[in-house]
């Protein structure tokens, strides 16, 4: 894949196929399911099968409605005819509440919406029936009062556009009810939840620009809602994205990788050119060229779990091996036309922005470097149902798209625990960190959050950016003597003993071929230490060292100020 340039609709076109290829051997005798892996998920083999067989639609579905085909079209078309019926052995389902396959069936709905020629139509009056009533399923059972709406959504226009029954009282209900989940200023949330992450994006808007695209002559006023609000959405949107292509690490499900970027495919396909055609179209092939730069395929082509190499640290317990393919959502932009004036443009950088934005409902204050890299800082959020290493996903003080973040293999060794940007007290063998926020203030260009790592110790952190870093300043309240260490970025090195680290009173300070970490006391007494994390925590650099302060507080109040920096690249002291 290293050889397609992302910058032409052929190129996106090729990569789609060829992703396809990959998947070929992987198809069932009947078609109707896909196994590419055997890691497991907590819904079984079945629907992991139907989720390899839907997830390749977000690709396949776009490139047939522009005109293209692959070598998958007719497994498709007869999986469809056996998954659907419920004679064969390879049919997908009955279900009940709350059930995996209805994700899966939104691609289905994504697919008679923009490729009936494909999806339906070729179907007998049996099997048109069949699929019909195997979708309605998900009219009949209760499903995540969230994003998941949209796969509702999604399901019952595909069949009312297709001809087929659907239900319309649901449909406008649900409608509705999202509409609950708009916050502001382009912001939802997803569901009733304190965590703002790439779900506004990738589900939220792209669900709804596909909505505003296709079905204005139904629902002219909620169409233009949409479009407005993704318009708002995108002046802050673009400040996750740094000038190299790469989006900010944040939240969960980043194993969907360049789907990060389909937000702005789905603003394209819906027409709104909020930043220039050029503009758009950079932000679009810079990304997608970044992450086919990464070891994200293996040697057959076939998306691996993990972010930026395999690794299955940083999945959830809904990730299996056929959950990445979701980032093919981002090929939306193959059903344009060639002559539309996404492809038609020049590719542009993105535009001049703000050296540091606050971002109110994120709850983040968003830093560009010198070097076109972002870091946010960020205080408050959390979900509550608790995702595997929710506190690293959602509670560091510093996210960058640089150095990323670290998950730890363990809570009780320094080294497996690896906590980056984080500060973590020690007790019982184990350590401590920020997970939820008690208060939290984004003030313009700093945060102030309060929260409570233990039982006995109360911390109020302010966050400020400053140059090329930022600050921290802690007011602890430990009910008794506490011991505690303080991270700074993890610093990405090929061979730790080219590495070159600085241990002192107050300071510590890692340098190497990939760039510089430190963090320093200003006010308050620590030792500077730097420590080889274990292998493959980090999400974007397989190994890494990390500067810490340890620190040993008194019972009573302290204060301690640090500042904190990473420096990209080959720099020295």
């Amino acid at each position: 894949m290293k050889n397609i340039k992302f910058t032409t609709r052929d190129d996106y076109m090729q990569a789609v196929c060829q992703m396809a290829e990959g998947l070929k051997n992987y198809y069932t005798p009947g078609k109707a399911f896909v196994f590419t892996g055997y890691t497991a998920t907590h819904y079984g083999n079945r629907t992991i099968g139907l989720e390899g067989f839907s997830r390749i639609l977000w690709g396949l579905v776009p490139l047939w409605a522009g005109g293209g085909t692959s070598c998958l079209d007719s497994y498709v078309q007869e999986g469809i005819r056996h998954g659907s019926c419920r004679e064969h052995k390879e049919y997908w389902g009955t279900y009940q509440d709350g059930e995996q396959a209805y994700v899966e069936m939104a691609a289905f709905g994504f697919g008679l919406l923009l490729a009936p020629d494909k999806i339906w139509e070729p179907l007998t009056g049996d099997e048109k029936e069949n699929l019909n009533q195997w979708l309605m399923q998900i009219n009949e059972r209760r499903i995540s009062d969230n994003n998941w709406l949209f796969f509702r959504v999604l399901v019952n226009c595909g069949l009312r556009k297709a001809g087929g029954v659907y239900c319309s009282e649901q449909l406008q209900k649900d409608l509705e009810r999202i509409d609950e989940f708009y916050q502001g200023d382009g912001w939802y949330t997803d569901g009733a939840t304190r965590q703002v992450d790439y779900y506004i994006g990738f589900a939220m808007h792209f669900y709804s620009l596909i909505y505003a695209a296709l079905m204005h002559d139904e629902d002219p006023g909620r169409c233009t809602r949409y479009r407005e609000r993704a318009r708002l959405f995108a002046q802050d949107f673009i400040y996750w994205f740094g000038e190299k292509g790469e989006a900010l690490p944040f939240g969960r499900s980043l194993g969907y990788r360049f789907a990060q970027v389909s937000f702005w495919c789905a603003l394209s396909f819906a027409g709104e050119e909020v930043f220039s055609w050029g503009v758009i179209k950079g932000i679009v092939n810079r990304h997608l060229r970044y992450w086919f730069e990464q070891p994200i395929l293996d040697c057959e082509d076939k998306l691996t779990l993990g972010y930026c190499y395999p690794n299955l640290t940083v999945g959830e317990g809904y990730n299996s091996p056929n959950s990445p393919y979701w980032a093919l959502k981002s090929f939306l932009i193959l059903a344009l036309p060639k002559e539309h004036p996404f492809w038609m443009a020049e590719e542009q950088p993105l535009p001049k922005l703000e050296p540091v934005r606050t971002l109110k409902y994120p709850m983040m204050v968003i830093q560009r470097g010198m070097d076109g890299y972002v870091t946010a800082l960020a205080s408050g959020q959390y979900a509550e149902w608790e995702p595997v290493h929710c506190a690293e996903k959602y509670g560091k003080f510093a996210y960058s798209s640089y150095f990323g973040f670290q998950t730890p293999r363990s809570c009780s060794s320094l080294a497996q625990m690896a906590p980056d940007n984080m500060l973590a007290f020690y007790k019982d063998g184990y350590y401590h960190v920020r997970r939820r926020c008690r208060e939290v203030t984004a003030a313009e260009g700093r945060i102030i959050s309060r929260w409570q790592p233990l039982e006995e110790i109360e911390v109020e952190t302010t966050l400020i950016p400053e140059g090329s870093g930022h600050i921290r300043r802690h007011v602890i309240t430990a009910a008794k003597d506490c011991i505690a260490v303080e991270g700074g970025f993890a610093l990405p090195v090929d061979e730790p003993t080219e590495a070159v680290s600085i241990e002192k009173r107050g300071y510590a300070k890692v340098s190497s071929s990939k760039g510089v970490s430190s963090i320093r006391l200003r006010q308050g007494e620590g030792d500077g230490k730097v420590i080889l994390c274990e292998a493959n925590v980090n999400l974007v650099h397989p190994r890494t060292m990390l500067p810490y302060l340890w620190y040993r507080f008194p019972k009573g109040t302290t204060v301690i100020e640090v500042f904190v920096e990473g420096i990209t690249g080959n720099t020295g002291d």
